[in-house]
């Protein structure tokens, strides 16, 4: 028996180590991203030759390849190279919050917060809560990826664990289990809405809940979490074990307990946290709050509150690595303060180059309509297979984890497929609410392993301040192993939940009957 065990599991690693050392020979992020900008431009101008006939459900016209290498499209496009850069969502997200973190963790706020928590958390729990962080951090939008992902490292390498299998924990938390959360967020509304635009294609009349799958994602966390926590520590880690630490590990946290004054700080830096929350949390209760958007709600993307996560993120993190960094003596004017901010945006200049690429790649992508072709070919094609319900619902999956590799926005998929895949599966008996589910899980499987997605080099570059040689095949690999198993294990706990009939969500069901 340990001799199978051991085949299997050297199998598993020479693949690993295939993709690994193929991801390793692509080109660096950048000049991938500029390769690909090309490949668009040429495939735009192929394409744009050929009548398709689809139609593009934003429109309701027939869609058309628009050829990105025409003079006009040319010339549009090296107008709006700065705004694209500048205006692209990532970057801003990523920098604004830096700067908050960037002076906490100067000021020695985040290691002596780490070493207290490690201090009364066991070793075996660090990866289930790492991962269930991560989960929970899909509340606050994309603040995940800039604040738990890092953080999985720091507190891994505290604990004399490799930094890397931290970092995967939270990137499978954040970005693998995307639509895995028990508590609802901003995309729970955003779907919705497009859900049920395209069931109102059929029925006019239907309305769909806005926590139409809330049962099953908030079941769909426990799944997650165990799946992580297995696959890190059983899998992930010990493969790591041979990846050296060489980076730069100045001013990340050790072992050692808290001295007087560093316990002083921390509970007066924490007390200045709870502060700032408790007066948020007063100004975004009553009725009328300048929190709230027009219709009165906290969560929707249109609030302000929902608009602010990102500041207040980096206000959350500023005030008390202040209070830390000055009631310890760590910081002695404002110039020091000033200097977290800098060094943090000295680790992002990398990051930034590569963005900047990403965002030109982007731009061309979604003005091509190459995305958008591919999604409605697949659809289609998913329709006139005329498969079982059981089959139908698990080639959306698998569809919507292909398309994902390309076409990064849940919503702009979603707003691309819900138009197809509800209305054809309401006229086979099936529920918007359900095909909505199935289109969560393939949506989330697949975010962990492409370069496209514009977070993903940032996972490199944070990998990057542990094992100086991460590259994309290295990320590539050490994700791979739970973007599959989620897959698989998501896909068989939605059907079996379907089959045992547990309610979806609030005002849910599996099944739609013509009225």
């Amino acid at each position: 028996m340990s001799d199978t065990n051991t085949v299997k599991l050297s199998g598993t690693e020479r693949a690993l180590a295939f993709v690994e050392r193929v991801g390793n020979k692509l080109p660096d992020p950048a000049v991938l991203f500029i390769t690909l900008l090309g490949v668009v431009w040429l495939l735009s101008w192929l394409f744009s030759y050929v009548t398709y006939e689809v139609i593009d459900p934003r429109s309701g016209a027939p869609l058309v390849v628009s050829n990105q290498l025409s003079a006009a499209a040319m010339t549009t496009f090296f107008s709006v190279m700065v705004t694209n850069f500048a205006h692209f969502h990532p970057v801003g997200v990523v920098l604004v919050a830096m700067l908050g973190i960037g002076v906490a963790e100067h000021s020695g706020f985040i290691n002596a917060g780490l070493r207290a928590m490690m201090a009364v958390t066991p070793k075996w729990a660090l990866t289930p809560m790492v991962v269930l962080v991560g989960i929970v951090s899909h509340s606050a939008v994309d603040a995940g990826y800039v604040l738990v992902i890092p953080l999985g490292g720091i507190i891994f390498y505290a604990a004399g664990r490799h930094p890397l299998a931290g970092i995967a924990a939270a990137f499978a938390g954040v970005s693998g289990g995307f639509s895995a959360n028990f508590i609802p967020s901003a995309l729970d509304p955003l779907l919705q809405g497009i859900t049920q635009v395209g069931a109102q294609i059929l029925n006019p009349d239907l309305v769909v809940n806005t926590l139409n799958n809330y049962y099953f994602t908030s079941a769909s966390s426990i799944l997650i979490v165990l799946l992580g926590w297995l696959l890190t520590d059983k899998i992930v880690e010990p493969r790591l074990m041979s990846n050296e630490v060489d980076g730069d590990l100045q001013d990340l946290p050790t072992m050692e307990a808290l001295g007087n004054r560093e316990r002083r700080g921390l509970r007066l830096a924490l007390f200045a946290m709870l502060v700032g929350i408790i007066v948020l949390v007063l100004t975004s209760l009553p009725e009328g709050s300048a929190w709230r958007d027009g219709d009165g709600s906290l969560t929707s993307f249109t609030s302000p509150l929902m608009s602010s996560i990102v500041p207040l993120i980096f206000l959350f993190f500023l005030l008390p690595g202040l209070v830390y960094g000055f009631s310890t003596g760590v910081f002695k004017n404002s110039r020091d303060m000033i200097d977290g901010m800098s060094k943090a945006m000295t680790s992002m200049a990398y990051y930034l180059v590569i963005m900047f690429f990403i965002a030109q790649f982007v731009y061309a992508f979604g003005e091509s309509n190459l995305g958008v072709l591919m999604a409605l070919k697949g659809a289609a094609f998913l329709k006139a297979m005329a498969m079982p319900a059981a089959i139908t619902i698990t080639g959306i999956i698998l569809l919507t984890c292909v398309i994902n590799l390309f076409v990064g926005s849940a919503s702009g998929k979603w707003g691309l497929l819900a138009p197809i895949f509800v209305p054809m599966l309401m006229q086979l008996g099936i529920s918007p609410d359900l095909a909505q589910a199935a289109y969560r899980v393939g949506d989330s499987s697949t975010n962990i392993i492409t370069p496209l997605m514009p977070y993903f080099p940032l996972v490199v570059v944070f990998c990057q301040r542990y094992v100086r040689n991460t590259g994309i095949g290295t990320v590539t690999a050490m994700m791979l192993p739970y973007s599959i198993t989620f897959l698989i294990a998501w896909t068989v706990f939605l059907l079996g939940y379907w089959a045992l009939g547990f309610p979806l969500g609030i005002g849910a069901s599996y099944e739609y009957v013509t009225p």
